[in-house]
């Protein structure tokens, strides 16, 4: 897969970095990603999928922009309140990269769950639901696509890598009954740009077999006291969705 002059140009960062360098831009190139959720976590992890040059995204959300949302959903502009927020998205992420083909698709439902994740390679989840998350996961686990989840709320944050086993029902079997929200809770803004940049810096690993991914583990960022631990996260051997 060739670049241009102004793709080895603009991607020349990469292409010295020994981990990345050409194969690993140009598997970024050839790499189908979804984003559920154009939110919090998936502004910051589109505008940089984009700009790392990964070829294709697809937007799920239903959602439009609101004015609350420009705290933390830096995708957006002021002038973008009341439209879609994957019209917005998409055409914010075009102006940024018109290398990358990027779409516009609904929210994440039991009937179209699956067509979407099989129509990929690699999926990012940074909805604020548990329902949508468990059914993205059994998705992802039924179609052999990795998962990268990020959650925030207050002042902390977490981002996992989910394979076939663990996945991301191993973690969370059920939707918690104390389930909380960040329209209920609240949630610092910056914080969204750390987890959801953390979760795109996974992606581009995952993408280009550089480092040591997130997988079987889970990174916890505590951003009111700075502190940040890794837990493991062990397959469940009667996990609905992996154990099967």
């Amino acid at each position: 897969m060739a670049f241009s002059e102004g793709e080895v140009e603009r991607y020349a960062r990469h292409l010295v970095l020994r981990e990345v360098g050409g194969p690993g831009q140009q598997r970024l190139k050839a790499t189908r990603v979804l984003i559920v959720g154009a939110g919090g976590l998936g502004s910051p992890a589109a505008l940089y999928l984009a700009a790392a040059g990964v070829g294709a995204i697809t937007l799920s959300d239903d959602d439009v922009v609101s004015l609350s949302n420009l705290q933390r959903q830096i995708l957006f502009a002021t002038a973008d309140v009341g439209r879609a927020k994957t019209a917005a998205g998409a055409e914010h992420l075009a102006a940024l990269n018109p290398h990358v083909t990027v779409t516009a698709a609904p929210a994440v439902t039991a009937a179209n769950v699956a067509g979407l994740v099989a129509g990929h390679d690699l999926v990012l989840d940074g909805t604020d639901n548990f329902e949508t998350r468990l059914m993205v996961s059994d998705a992802c686990v039924a179609a052999g696509v990795p998962l990268v989840s990020g959650a925030i709320g207050r002042w902390t944050g977490q981002v996992g890598v989910f394979g076939r086993a663990p996945c991301y029902r191993c973690l969370v079997p059920d939707v918690p009954p104390d389930a909380e929200t960040c329209v209920a809770v609240g949630v610092v803004g910056a914080l969204a740009g750390v987890i959801g940049s953390m979760m795109a810096l996974e992606a581009v690993k995952v993408i280009a077999g550089a480092g040591q991914t997130l997988g079987g583990r889970l990174l916890i960022y505590d951003g009111l006291h700075g502190e940040s631990r890794t837990v493991r996260v062990g397959a469940d051997p009667g996990c609905a969705a992996c154990a099967r």
